[in-house]
């Protein structure tokens, strides 16, 4: 079977982008972060919209973008809230297989240092355990595969996903 896209879902600071990159190269495919979508049509960085716009724009934005991702044969690095927006993820789902980048909250919080401009989509007062718990249930939802990652680098983590990846091919 031949898979079209690959949809990485996962929290921030997972390795989406990173390893997507990698990904790519090796696959042969083509390399997309929906985040700079996002940017390119805002006209600002990610931090910076959240801040302007709210949490709600961000998220009516993310979804417009994401739902018209428009592309073959490319590894696609979704933004971690890319979950909270169901025609997206209904949209990438018909796209190609979609795979959560699974990584323990204690490895997330030695990754994510700066949260004031990484651009991570918070409610007032919450904290990366809140968001993990409440994305978690979301990407097992809309996952087509799970990849547990470590900190063995980006190329190990690869890796893993090419072996996911063969797995459902077969």
């Amino acid at each position: 079977m031949n898979i079209d896209n690959i949809i990485l879902i996962g929290m921030p600071g997972s390795g989406k982008s990173t390893v997507g990159v990698l990904l790519a190269k090796r696959l042969g495919y083509k390399f997309l972060d929906t985040d700079l979508l996002i940017q390119e049509r805002e006209g600002k960085r990610l931090f910076e919209i959240m801040r302007d716009g709210g949490r709600d724009y961000f998220l009516k934005v993310e979804n417009e973008v994401n739902s018209s991702v428009d592309c073959h044969h490319t590894v696609i690095a979704t933004g971690g809230s890319a979950v909270y927006g169901k025609e997206a993820m209904e949209h990438f789902s018909k796209m190609g297989k979609i795979i959560y980048i699974r990584v323990p909250l204690e490895a997330l919080k030695e990754r994510i240092r700066d949260f004031s401009t990484r651009g991570i989509l918070m409610k007032e007062g919450q904290t990366l355990d809140d968001i993990f718990k409440e994305r978690s249930p979301l990407y097992e939802k809309y996952a087509s595969a799970i990849v547990d990652t470590s900190d063995d680098g980006v190329f190990e983590n690869c890796l893993r996903l090419e072996r996911v990846i063969d797995s459902i091919r077969k």
